[in-house]
């Protein structure tokens, strides 16, 4: 029974990048390209990972967590005004990120691929991790609290507790935790 809570999950998710995708439409908020297209890579990735290892529907808001942002990077491109300008750092970035990726594919060990895609993850946040310290007001948390929701449905149905189903789940809890932190700072 607890494993549909992982689709109540997904479904908060989904709410969560709407709202957020109907903010860069509007142009309230500015996505930074490089970030979500990452983010919508690296999940996906440590979801095929998980999945080959026999992790089953506890991966679902790891999944989600890249589908979303796929969304978000396709969306960004509606709104000219509604992207995040790119530096030299972002572009490092997303080269440590692309870097982290090919590593797991040279080395097709789930765990492995699991680590670098966490890797990967983490290098694609940075730019939005500066951006929102930055700017805040360029960033909402909604996409972050209902990732939240996603992840701790995932973890309220875990199964073999194992590094596989687990390490996925704990980066994103730290990395949306830390994003709504940063960005919620100045109100709080």
């Amino acid at each position: 029974m607890l494993e549909y809570l992982v689709f109540v999950g997904a479904a908060i998710q989904m709410i969560g990048i709407v709202s957020y995708g109907r903010d860069v439409i509007k142009g309230t908020v500015k996505p930074n390209r490089v970030t979500w297209l990452l983010w919508s890579i690296a999940p996906i990735i440590g979801t095929l990972a998980a999945i080959s290892t026999g992790v089953k529907w506890s991966v679902l808001p790891v999944f989600m967590a890249g589908f979303g942002p796929l969304i978000i990077f396709i969306i960004s491109f509606v709104n000219k005004k509604s992207y995040w300008h790119l530096t030299k750092f972002d572009y490092f970035c997303g080269a440590s990120s692309v870097l982290a990726l090919a590593l797991w594919l040279i080395t097709k060990q789930a765990e492995l691929a699991i680590i670098f895609a966490i890797i990967s993850d983490l290098f694609a946040a940075i730019p939005t991790l500066i951006k929102s310290w930055q700017e805040p007001e360029t960033e909402t948390v909604a996409p972050y609290l209902a990732g939240l929701f996603g992840i701790f449905s995932s973890i309220g149905i875990l199964k073999m507790w194992t590094f596989c189903e687990l390490a996925f789940p704990v980066y994103l809890l730290v990395i949306n935790l830390a994003l709504i932190l940063i960005i919620s700072r100045k109100r709080l």
